[in-house]
């Protein structure tokens, strides 16, 4: 039977049906006589449609990592520099306090002094 088939260019679809079913094995797939069938053929544009979604969740997914990963450095990054603004902002708080000042204006020996007299409000009366 087998060199009857080696001499007829066109197997009839009774035969091509029986191969099918014979050829659907592993070593029908490895030796690559699956993919040439002709459902596999047709199939082909709908399999390379399938592998280009997979690819694109693969790249979606990988992109999300990368999005969620930067995201919490992101956050980490916010939280260290709101402690910093805090910390500045009570150090600034603590130096800008009279007593303060003039701890800072005696220590680095500026020559100014404190006014011990409390400041006057002038009033400039308006002339008509």
């Amino acid at each position: 039977m087998k060199d009857e088939r080696k001499n007829v260019e066109f197997i009839d679809e009774k035969q091509e049906r029986k191969e099918l079913r014979r050829g659907g094995t592993l070593k029908g797939f490895l030796g690559g006589s699956l993919l040439t069938r002709e459902k596999v053929v047709r199939q082909l544009p709908f399999i390379l449609f399938l592998t280009l979604l997979a690819l694109f969740y693969i790249a979606n997914r990988y992109h999300a990592e990368n999005v969620v990963r930067e995201n919490s450095r992101l956050q980490d990054e916010v939280r260290e520099l709101r402690a910093r603004a805090i910390s500045t902002s009570a150090e600034l708080m603590h130096l800008s306090k009279q007593s303060e000042v003039v701890r800072l204006i005696k220590e680095k020996d500026m020559g100014l002094r404190e006014s011990l007299t409390p400041p006057r409000k002038i009033v400039v009366e308006k002339e008509e």
